[in-house]
């Protein structure tokens, strides 16, 4: 039970003008000697003001984000409004050479009520897909979804994506679904990529009525693409086209197009930010087009300098402010974390009860 400053104050001028023992006062009263002696003690030193309940004080550790980077979030949260959290920390390492971890970032946004609950249910497949790709267009999936625009029907989108890099490599919006539609689309694919006639990635479809045509069928076999179908009833084997389109759907159809020109348009604006721009979690948060241009290893490699000078300067600050010169030794390297706080801690509060100590770990 919590007391408030009057309340304490009453205990203890009824303790004060008791003709009895303060340990029997006190029994009577239900509060412990301890408890009181705090008060007391508080009272003498602040009077009245010293009965307030003091809020707890947050202790600090050396890898906090200083405030000001803590501004710095925000106001990249608020300049990008369409990203998460996850795609914010990584924004901040690639745009301020400075490193914040995805939950951290989180704790801070959900703070400022930036962080806003998923549109969608998330669907994980239930296995992978056995044979997984080494290297870009060693494998490319394609699949067609629809749209429908109000006084025209449905368009059907054909979309040819890299199996390795999620990179999507070319997209045509289609009036049907038919074999020369996908046969138009695998080849503006091929001149874009601009593959030679001995490297021709292998095709990953499902069995629909386009892609087991005949027609199509010789298409692929003259140029040499190896073509593979997915189970029966299994989507998940095209689980990554299918979660593009999904992701692709959950923006695009947020507005109302009047005609396939302007669905054109939205596309036109949406691939390149996927490809571009798009932190995708499942590449380590590198964006479809690094992996695909092989810029993946150098990005990653960067980030893990940004995050190691980051912390060595969040380090140093935090225990220069307390007049310690150095305090993790290679001896802690691979230790908890609450290890490595409670020795630093104790190795400060031992500096700052005696200043002319002359302690450092090497």
């Amino acid at each position: 039970m919590r007391f408030s400053p009057l309340e304490k104050y009453e205990i203890i001028r009824l303790v004060e003008q008791s003709n009895t023992s303060v340990n029997k006062t006190l029994q009577e009263l239900g509060t412990h000697k301890s408890t009181f002696y705090s008060w007391y003690n508080a009272y003498l030193e602040d009077g009245y003001d010293g009965l307030a309940r003091k809020p707890p004080e947050r202790k600090q550790y050396w890898n906090q984000i200083p405030e000001k980077e803590k501004q710095l979030i925000i106001e990249l949260a608020l300049e990008n409004p369409e990203k998460s959290s996850r795609e914010i920390a990584c924004l901040y390492t690639d745009t301020y050479k400075r490193y914040a971890s995805e939950s951290s970032v989180y704790r801070i946004l959900k703070a400022k009520g930036l962080i806003q609950a998923p549109a969608f249910e998330l669907v994980r497949a239930s296995k992978e897909f056995t044979d997984k790709t080494i290297r870009p267009n060693e494998m490319w999936q394609t699949d067609f979804t629809y749209f429908k625009i109000p006084g025209w029907g449905w368009y059907y989108l054909s979309t040819i994506l890299d199996d390795y890099s999620r990179f999507i490599v070319h997209w045509k919006l289609c009036k049907n679904m038919t074999a020369k539609d996908a046969e138009e689309t695998v080849e503006e694919a091929l001149m874009l990529s601009n593959l030679s006639r001995n490297n021709m990635p292998r095709l990953l479809s499902d069995n629909g009525s386009s892609y087991i045509a005949q027609d199509f069928r010789t298409y692929l076999k003259d140029n040499d693409i190896k073509q593979l179908h997915g189970k029966a009833g299994h989507p998940q084997t095209q689980g990554k086209i299918e979660r593009y389109h999904r992701s692709m759907k959950n923006v695009i159809k947020l507005d109302v197009y009047y005609s396939p020109m302007e669905l054109e348009y939205a596309l036109k604006n949406f691939v390149p930010y996927y490809n571009y721009e798009r932190y995708h979690e499942s590449l380590q948060n590198i964006t479809p087009a690094d992996v695909y241009f092989g810029r993946a290893n150098q990005i990653i490699n960067e980030r893990q300098k940004i995050k190691a000078k980051t912390l060595q300067k969040r380090r140093k600050n935090y225990y220069q402010k307390q007049n310690v010169s150095k305090i993790y030794s290679d001896s802690f390297l691979g230790q908890p974390k609450t290890l490595k706080n409670d020795v630093g801690n104790k190795f400060c509060d031992e500096l700052l009860l005696n200043p002319k100590l002359n302690l450092t770990l090497n």
